[in-house]
């Protein structure tokens, strides 16, 4: 399949020691999304060849984790930059052996670390822009011979932002333990422990308008005014993880192999947040409206109180068989989920309870003295996952393999509510079983040495969000999942100077999950059409001697709505990358631009803009911005001092600039009540960071 491998070399090079995974991989072809807060300083939603963030698969360790009211994730919540050993970011439809709610639209793969085979210790620090400061440490036991051969990794790393927009600092803690044993003569046993925390101030959707960005800036985010709804006290988000995993890899002989991993990862997110942030205290005051259907407070400010909460255990097992004609795989994914969502309405001025408009309920939800009429929702629900699958890599000849593959997916989502999401029901109660077969066959010939061509088919799924529990009666809905299917030509080369691979895609989103348009009784969620998406692919690398080597890559993508027949809103058009690196002796560096295409978004048509284009009746309640092409150049350099006293083995000085030019465009625009409310997200500016890292 299409794959960008990248690895720790590159990260610790070319990318921001504060990043997180979605940066890392935002270098691979058909891959866009940045940070508006700067490099790793708040969420990324990155976009593959045009699926959104929950329309493809991300693992870790072969594990696939995501939030399961839908499959998005939160890319600063788990796994920071240090504690991540590379990452292949596979562009296919995926094998039958590919675990996950959404084998969909690809997958961004990260990897732990390798264990070393010495024993290493190293302290790091990074100091930058908006005032941002990283310290840590990590050790390598080594082989502990007198320990069964057992080798003990330890990371830790503190990390704290002012950040780009205003009044929105960063606190993020991680601590990974990962150990490794031989077990007998024929088996690896791996425990594997991370935990994360985050606090930082943020309203619950990040926004800003044209009017707040005139009066103050791009980076007009919040402030320090307690009147304001853009008070940061009144915007604080506070996020505890965890992900953990024992695995268990046999060679049984006789050519089967077994490889099982059991494990659990858990998000506790608390967020406090402002009704109406993109009121910046001045103009028409929201609070004197009738918009927020709530009890007005005189002069007091209204928000609310969300939780996030779940935890996920699941097992892995795979089973692989050598057989003289291929290798037969076969095994099954079991996972089960709990999850705790509500919003309680506050005073964010006096931390009470803020009340629906009148009449007044006097009830109380069960177990508190919380007034219901408070509560827009409090929600328990749970997922139950059984996936087995099976695949056989036949080897025709020593030159062409045939991969059929099948997997059957069987999902049962449920949900228990005091007081129902949306609707307000009390005690509202929804259950939904989704199954699906999905087949897989991949087709590859080596032409020569060096050079192979494959051909793909695949179809793929993704879970419907819980949201489509949010209406009176969920039994009425569509228990077909979204499905797509997948096609995929292409050809890799690779010589001792060069690799390059070039691919065409074609994939057909069906049954997509939408609103009938009813309210009450008759409410429900259907399948649609869907969209067609579409493309090419390249990708090359060249060694030119001397230290240097030089890279490039570039998309094309289309996705088209079946509808309207118009490219799917947030979907770049295209996007490319250029890059040169060097590495010899003390010195390495990088110089990367990465450059995402033209992009359509959606907006608000009332009233309509001169700089809009009024689509077609179906399309008259929405107006479509298109933000231009933009780009971000990287450089790097580093230079590692060998044994610079007795305290060290080496010390590692590195400098980072990221977006050099200090491109600021448009990168996204939402929609808001009226056109004035329309929010705009920005490229951060230009940033700059320090680096030390010392070996012993």
């Amino acid at each position: 399949e299409p794959q960008s491998i990248i690895t720790r070399e590159f990260i610790d090079l070319s990318v921001a020691p504060t990043a997180e995974y979605s940066r890392l991989v935002n270098i691979a072809p058909s891959l866009s999304g940045d940070s508006s807060n700067g490099p790793g300083l708040s969420e990324t939603k990155t976009t593959l060849r045009g699926f959104k963030d929950g329309e493809y698969n991300v693992t870790f360790d072969g594990i696939p984790w995501g939030d399961i009211n839908g499959p998005s994730h939160h890319s600063t919540s788990f796994f920071p930059a240090a504690i991540i050993g590379g990452a292949v970011v596979d562009r296919g439809p995926g094998k039958a052996s590919d675990m996950g709610y959404a084998t969909f639209g690809g997958s961004i793969n990260l990897f732990s670390k390798k264990a070393s085979e010495q024993q290493a210790s190293s302290v790091f620090g990074t100091f930058g822009t908006w005032n941002t400061a990283l310290a840590g440490f990590s050790y390598e036991s080594g082989r502990l011979v007198d320990y069964g051969d057992t080798t003990v990794q330890l990371n830790y790393q503190h990390m704290k932002s002012d950040g780009y927009l205003s009044s929105s600092p960063v606190v993020s803690n991680n601590y990974t333990l990962k150990i490794e044993r031989p077990v007998g003569d024929s088996s690896l046993l791996t425990v594997f422990a991370s935990f994360n925390d985050n606090i930082y101030y943020s309203p619950d959707v990040a926004v800003r308008t044209l009017a707040q960005v005139a009066l103050y800036g791009k980076n007009f985010l919040l402030n320090n005014d307690p009147k304001s709804m853009n008070y940061y006290l009144y915007n604080k988000v506070t996020k505890a993880t965890d992900f953990d995993y024992v695995r268990l890899q046999s060679d049984l002989g006789d050519g089967w192999n077994t490889d099982n991993k059991l494990y659990t990862y858990a998000y506790n997110n608390v967020t406090k947040s402002t009704d109406v942030a993109n009121w910046d205290g001045t103009g028409t005051d929201p609070r004197t409206t009738n918009s927020l259907t709530r009890t007005k407070i005189a002069g007091d400010i209204p928000g609310y109180e969300k939780l996030m909460q779940y935890r996920v255990v699941g097992d892995i097992f795979k089973a692989t068989k050598k057989l003289e004609s291929g290798v037969a795989r076969m095994g099954v994914w079991i996972e089960h989920s709990s999850a705790h969502r509500y919003i309680y309405d506050l005073d964010m001025t006096t931390g009470l309870y803020n009340r629906k408009e009148t009449p007044v309920n006097a009830a109380t939800l069960a177990g508190s003295d919380r007034p219901i009429d408070s509560v827009s929702y409090d929600e328990h629900s749970t997922i139950q996952t059984v996936e087995p699958f099976v695949e056989y890599e036949w080897a025709v000849n020593p030159d062409t393999s045939v991969t059929p593959g099948f997997k059957y997916v069987s999902i049962n989502r449920s949900a228990n509510s005091p007081v129902g999401a949306t609707t307000r029901i009390l005690n509202a109660t929804a259950s939904k079983d989704y199954k699906s077969s999905l087949p897989f066959l991949t087709v590859n010939h080596q032409i020569n040495g060096g050079m192979s061509v494959y051909a793909q088919y695949a179809k793929g799924y993704v879970i419907p969000s819980l949201s489509t529990f949010y209406i009176t009666d969920p039994s009425h809905n569509s228990t077909s999942p979204q499905t797509s299917t997948n096609y995929q030509l292409g050809l890799v080369s690779k010589s001792d100077a060069m690799t390059w691979d070039v691919d065409a895609y074609r994939i057909d989103f069906k049954n997509k999950m939408v609103s009938n348009g009813l309210t009450g009784p008759a409410a429900a969620f259907i399948n649609i059409g869907g969209a067609t998406y579409q493309g090419a692919e390249a990708q090359a690398a060249y060694v030119l001697g001397g230290g240097f080597s030089v890279y490039a890559n570039g998309s094309l993508n289309q996705a088209t709505a079946n509808d309207t027949g118009k490219q799917i809103a947030g979907a770049p058009e295209m996007t490319a990358a250029l890059g040169a690196l060097y590495n010899r002796d003390a010195w390495s560096g990088s110089l990367i631009y990465k450059q995402t295409g033209k992009v359509r978004q959606v907006a608000y048509a009332a009233p309509a803009a001169p700089t809009t284009t009024t689509l077609a009746a179906a399309d008259t309640k929405y107006d479509y911005y298109q933000t231009p092409a933009y780009g971000s150049l990287d450089f790097g350099a580093a230079y590692v001092f060998k044994n610079p006293g007795a305290f060290a083995k080496s010390l590692k000085l590195q400098l980072n600039v990221f977006n050099l030019l200090n491109d600021q465009s448009v990168t996204a625009i939402a929609a808001g009540k009226t056109q004035p409310l329309d929010t705009y997200t920005y490229q951060a500016p230009r940033s700059i960071q320090v680096s030390l890292k010392a070996d012993f």
